[in-house]
């Protein structure tokens, strides 16, 4: 299966740390997070990867190489204008064969990726998220479901959120949702594709460590959080 990366945030509100590299460069201890991300997949038995990349490309391209170093085979999609989530994913895996694992690489966890393709199969929606519960989902996509996992209702962001099940960003997702997609255009997942999908999406709820290092305070929790608990994150600590 090829995994899909999407690396091409700039992350302001992590200023200073992002003025000279991309958000998924900042390090988690030693590594970049996109680092853990990558041989976290590795781990999971998934070694085709690629990558959309936007702001500063050339760093992480110099990082990662083809991928050999960490024994996968990576590919670089780099947008020469930002395409929003959606048309950047669309666009790398344009001419492939699904389903794709989509997965942000902004984001540091340790979600299991093969149960997610598994349930993905299983359920045989056009898309599958990994959800989690959050203490304050007020930042992220809300996702409501019914008894059997598929998605009804799907915010992002929202003033007063309905329910503290949020997008994590990991989506196993078939082709013919990314066909959706229009080309040469600014399209993200969560505001454009998703809610025409409703009704044939399902969620995965998990209990895997999920940080979105969005901020310099969650940024510095997460580093905090592995520092403290290193046998829980053993996929990283190497």
């Amino acid at each position: 299966m090829l995994a899909v990366i999407m690396a091409g945030g700039m992350g302001v509100r992590l200023r200073p740390l992002t003025d000279r590299i991309p958000k998924p460069m900042v390090k988690i201890i030693d590594k970049p997070v996109l680092e853990y991300t990558v041989r976290h997949l590795k781990d999971c038995g998934i070694d085709d990867i690629a990558m959309t990349l936007c702001y500063r490309p050339s760093v992480i391209i110099r990082h990662f190489g083809d991928g050999s170093r960490l024994g996968v085979k990576i590919r670089y999609f780099v947008e020469k204008s930002p395409l929003g989530t959606a048309g950047g994913v669309a666009a790398a895996t344009k001419g492939e064969d699904g389903p794709f694992l989509v997965v942000s690489g902004d984001a540091f966890t340790d979600i299991d990726y093969g149960e997610l393709v598994e349930y993905h199969k299983k359920q045989g929606g056009l898309v599958t998220v990994a959800v989690k519960e959050v203490k304050d989902p007020s930042s992220f996509g809300v996702v409501e479901t019914d008894k059997n996992g598929l998605i009804t209702r799907f915010e992002e962001k929202p003033v007063s959120p309905s329910s503290f099940t949020v997008n994590t960003g990991v989506y196993v997702m078939d082709k013919a949702a990314l066909d959706k997609v229009p080309e040469k255009l600014k399209y993200d997942f969560a505001k454009d594709l998703f809610p025409g999908l409703i009704g044939n999406m399902y969620a995965m709820k998990t209990d895997c460590y999920w940080s979105d290092i969005g901020t310099l305070s969650s940024y510095y929790l997460t580093n905090n959080d592995v520092a403290l608990d290193g046998k829980r994150f053993g996929f990283c600590i190497r």
